[in-house]
């Protein structure tokens, strides 16, 4: 047996052992964590009908999101998304915590909710688009030809 032989062996096991475990670690699923949710503890300290916007951020923390309307209450939001090789990630769970107060600004209601819940809470970000913005010039220049009346300019 040559020389260059016996040499070649140990490093062929050695890329093979290396692209085996590289592939096996390529399909492992990895997981995300988006969000903090108050614990049950901490959620056990707010009193209903006592506490006000600034002892509940005092007491949990500033919410991940707000009321927009008449600042109607704090929401605390976590999710967990499996991304699993090349495939797009999906969401393994998600919880919701709803802070509610009334019209003073004291805690009306503390509700949790979750995908086993069979409440799906879909997480998007809404830009307003313009129609313009995918129009060059001479598209729009062009786009107007036909609405031009003639009769529109003499009078």
């Amino acid at each position: 047996m040559s020389k260059t032989a016996g040499l070649l062996k140990p490093v062929f096991r050695i890329v093979a052992i290396g692209l085996t475990v590289g592939a096996l670690t390529a399909c492992t699923a990895i997981y995300r964590n988006h969000g903090y949710v108050p614990t049950a503890e901490e959620l056990a300290a707010i009193q209903v009908g006592v506490d006000t916007r600034d002892s509940v951020v005092e007491a949990v923390g500033t919410p991940s999101s707000s009321g927009l309307l008449n600042e109607s209450g704090y929401y605390y939001v976590a999710s967990r998304m499996r991304h699993y090789g090349a495939r797009a990630p999906q969401v393994v769970s998600r919880e919701l915590v709803a802070i509610s107060f009334d019209q003073r600004g004291v805690v009306r209601n503390i509700e949790r909710y979750g995908l086993e819940d069979g409440r799906v809470i879909p997480l998007e970000r809404r830009v307003t688009s313009s129609s313009v913005e995918d129009k060059t010039f001479i598209r729009q220049l062009l786009g107007n030809l036909g609405s031009f009346n003639p009769a529109n300019v003499i009078n």
